[in-house]
């Protein structure tokens, strides 16, 4: 199963995507786990004015970018809370199910259109405090890796 991030907004050179990188190259070098590599399609903000319609924007972008055929989960601040084993788990039932792509969405700075909530599979958060997109990239980056690590029973998760 392809892994991939989907995000509104461009990460700049710097600690956040260095970061990022590396989250990224430790899940692309976990073998046998019937998992492959972490992609990352980045799209660009809305300039629309009115707060309703960048939302809407950015949250027909994120759907028009997520590959075809794809699974889609997102990061929302009103989504489940969720442990990292749950996590994993829900990774490992959609690998299990013969999910060939899941995508992982993070909304820009006004969050994620209700279309976008709609379609995924299911909705995380991270808790209810506003975190900044790039800093939730990193997040999503580093929980996947977490998740490599709990379905090959390596010890980076200490649970």
């Amino acid at each position: 199963m392809r892994l991939g991030i989907l995000c509104v907004g461009r990460l700049k050179a710097g600690p956040e995507r260095e970061l990022y990188a590396r989250y990224a190259a430790r899940v692309a070098a976990m073998r046998n786990l019937g998992l492959a590599g972490l992609d990352l399609l980045e799209i660009d903000e809305s300039r629309a004015r009115n707060p309703a319609e960048r939302m809407a924007q950015e949250g027909d972008s994120l759907l028009a970018a997520l590959p075809a055929g794809a699974r889609l989960v997102v990061f929302d601040e009103r989504g489940k809370p969720a442990s990292s084993v749950d996590f994993a788990a829900m990774v490992e039932s959609e690998r299990d199910k013969g999910v060939k792509s899941l995508w992982f969405a993070i909304g820009g700075s006004e969050g994620l259109a209700p279309a976008v909530r709609d379609k995924a599979g299911a909705v995380f958060s991270f808790g209810r405090m506003t975190l900044p997109h790039q800093i939730v990239r990193i997040l999503v980056a580093e929980q996947i890796y977490r998740a490599t690590t709990i379905l090959s029973g390596h010890p980076y998760h200490r649970a």
